[in-house]
């Protein structure tokens, strides 16, 4: 009996020591009914005060459409405290955030009567809702189809028109780049505002792109928000290129007040990718992948160090993926590339080392057959691994590993994806899957599936300072029997806690994520 007793305590011993192996504890807001059943998750944000603020654009009619947004204000306790339905159809929703107690929606308009592109944001006090319409800028065009231009791999610009926006990584300010064609006539604007909405300066481009078309992708500000560093492809118009080349090239652009001035990255043999420029106290940054050939087959990641104002490059690197990375992905076949890969985050420890992390995503197309016999072209989403590693201030790379996942969607990406969070050295991410535990591959490997059922459990994986990796399932479907939109939270690292959104069909609530 004793030894009986013995063994049951060791085991109860073990299960608390299990369930509490990831640093963190969490809180279920109270569900509420929601008469939105279609709609997407826009922005979330704190309301300064110990509460949160949620905007979503929902969709109603026999053809979906969109009919407004739904701005949501909950208290610190995870309460809905207060509703507000903002009534408004026929803009493009651009971005939103919030700013010394002012919700910010930025949308772009065409203008049939005046002809041209307008970027307007729509502001109001979140302690009572009074939107204000102010323009921020507009632009003489013909109206083209999807000019807000945010393709990974390739960018149209036969269309006339082309317009992106991009904030930077802790939403300080945000550039708006224009570029108009049409005949003769070649424009290319670049616009800086900070996120109280003043212009800090306004910027034609235009005499860059003689030779190249610019898509900007990235950007970072310096400390007094009156220089913008860009990154983007630069694609050449008019060159004629050998078998081995490729048609662009990325470039970093310092654009303020007094010009502007560029840096490429070019190597033989060297083929940069989704470059991501970091701005230290007295240094600037690139970092991304690198590939040995001209394709987006990816061999390494590479790092740039620049001198922030002649953007002259001090010192490089380019890391190959460490043999762990490729057994981490493809176990032990050979090979195998590396491709498709996004950058998600970024954080700087207090010692100047960096951590980033990326995700494989790319689009697929096919046909399917409706009821009424037609066949329609659709499009899926598809959500793979997360890349993660960890660089010291000196551009070296400690280490690098796949974590391999499989996901896919043909809509709303909120529940796929993954989000990360950086705490003492150790990298943490969640995803959301309907499978019980991950699939064991070749008695080496770990891959998460997506699974089929309706509820979902919320898996941690934790990179320590080493690059060790663990895993624990921290929230189980019965519990979280609303999905959580993993890939859009809310990051506090003042109170080390992470806000996510759930929400299925006419239920919605907020859970709350603490790392101890």
């Amino acid at each position: 009996m004793k030894k009986q007793i013995v063994l049951l305590g060791l085991l109860l011993m073990g299960i608390v020591a299990q369930a509490q192996k990831m640093p963190v504890s969490y809180n279920f807001g109270e569900k509420y009914n929601d008469r939105y059943r279609y709609s997407n998750l826009l922005t979330i944000d704190d309301d300064g005060t110990g509460g949160y603020i949620l905007v979503r654009a929902y969709y109603q009619g026999l053809i979906l459409r969109p009919k407004g947004y739904l701005i949501e204000h909950y208290n610190a306790d995870l309460e809905l405290v207060t509703e507000y339905n903002y009534k408004l159809k026929g803009l493009d929703f651009v971005d939103g955030f919030l700013k010394n107690g002012q919700l910010n929606l930025m949308f772009l308009n065409y203008n049939e009567g005046r002809h041209e592109y307008e970027y307007w944001v729509h502001s109001s006090p979140i302690i009572a809702f009074d939107f204000k319409e102010k323009k921020l800028l507009s632009i003489s065009s013909e109206q083209v189809d999807h000019p807000v231009g945010k393709n990974y791999y390739n960018r149209n610009f036969s269309r006339g028109f082309t317009t992106a926006i991009l904030f930077d990584e802790d939403k300080r300010g945000f550039v708006i780049s224009t570029h108009h064609k049409r005949g003769k006539d070649n424009k290319h604007m670049i616009h800086m505002f900070d996120t109280a909405l003043n212009k800090k300066f306004e910027f034609d481009f235009s005499h860059e792109i003689e030779e190249k078309n610019y898509a900007f992708e990235n950007v970072a500000f310096s400390q007094d928000l009156q220089t913008a560093y860009i990154v983007g492809k630069a694609y050449f118009k008019k060159k004629r290129f050998q078998v081995d080349e490729r048609k662009f090239q990325y470039e970093l652009i310092r654009v303020n007040t007094n010009g502007s001035s560029s840096q490429s990255f070019v190597d033989p043999g060297k083929y940069p990718e989704a470059l991501y420029p970091v701005r230290f106290k007295n240094r600037l940054v690139c970092i991304g992948f690198y590939a040995d050939r001209k394709d987006n087959r990816y061999n390494g990641i590479a790092y740039f160090d620049l001198d922030p104002t002649s953007l002259n490059i001090n010192s490089q690197k380019y890391n190959p993926f460490s043999q762990q990375f490729m057994e981490d992905k493809f176990g032990r076949e050979e090979d195998k590339v590396v491709k498709n890969l996004i950058f998600k985050g970024v954080q700087i420890t207090p010692n100047d080392d960096i951590f980033f992390n990326a995700e494989e995503y790319f689009v697929t197309t096919g046909m399917e057959v409706t009821g009424a016999g037609q066949r329609i072209k659709t499009e899926r989403y598809h959500y793979n691994d997360i890349v993660s590693a960890k660089l010291r201030p000196n551009g070296e790379m400690d280490w690098v590993r796949n974590i391999n996942k499989t996901e896919v969607t043909r809509g709303d990406g909120d529940y796929a994806s993954y989000s990360s969070y950086c705490k003492d050295g150790n990298t943490y991410f969640f995803i959301c899957t309907a499978a019980d535990n991950p699939q064991l591959i070749g008695n080496e490997r770990l891959i998460f599936k997506q699974g089929f059922s309706r509820n979902r459990n919320v898996f941690m994986i934790s990179l320590d300072p080493n690059g060790a990796l663990d895993y624990e399932k921290v929230i189980d479907q019965q519990e979280a029997r609303l999905p959580l939109m993993v890939s859009k939270p809310l990051k506090d690292a003042t109170a080390d806690h992470m806000l996510f959104y759930a929400k299925r069909g006419g239920k919605k609530q907020l859970v709350k994520v603490d790392f101890n």
